[in-house]
């Protein structure tokens, strides 16, 4: 059994659809291999992947909340970064991310609960307009990030200095 699940390694041609900018990407987005930079205001990003996209910042552009476990996960990334117009998903994080990185993101981590709980009514009222569940999209990202986030970001640390998912008996890197 593997903890870390390598999303870019089955990507193949998809990562076609990953043209977005590191220097745009959204600071909402968690770490790991797929980020949204300047993509569309469209709101599609939930559509097809609505476990792992969210809408926010400035122009409510797309980011990824929550990175894929599994090879549809991926697929489903996959969809939502096809679907944008403006080719603002980026599926090369591993490669711009770093232990310093990701431990400054979580740090700063109290800056996304904020923005999370500022907008939370917002988000609950356009569900009554747009019905995407964006509301309970951001209750589940809050959730994430006060529980299965920090390990998930500890075997992403590892993944990062070792380039090898960590095996259960591994110490995994502090936060």
């Amino acid at each position: 059994m593997t903890l870390y699940f390598d999303p870019l390694a089955g990507l193949g041609d998809d990562r076609l659809a990953f043209t977005g900018r590191w220097e745009d990407r959204l600071w909402l987005n968690v770490p790991g291999p797929f980020y949204g930079g300047e993509t569309d205001t469209c709101w599609t990003g939930r559509l097809a992947a609505p476990s792992h996209v969210l809408y926010g910042g400035e122009y409510l552009s797309e980011y990824v909340y929550r990175q894929p476990k599994t090879h549809a996960d991926t697929a489903l990334l996959v969809e939502a970064a096809d679907q944008d117009p403006f080719l603002g998903y980026g599926c090369d994080g591993d490669l711009r991310w770093t232990p310093e990185t990701v431990r400054e993101w979580w740090s700063e981590r109290g800056r996304v609960t904020r923005y999370l709980a500022d907008h939370r009514s917002t988000w609950d009222e356009s569900d009554v307009t747009w019905g995407q569940g964006i509301g309970a999209a951001v209750r589940d990202f809050e959730a994430y990030i006060a529980g299965g986030l920090a390990t998930d970001l500890r075997v992403y640390l590892y993944w990062l200095e070792e380039r090898r998912s960590p095996a259960p008996g591994d110490r995994l890197p502090e936060l």
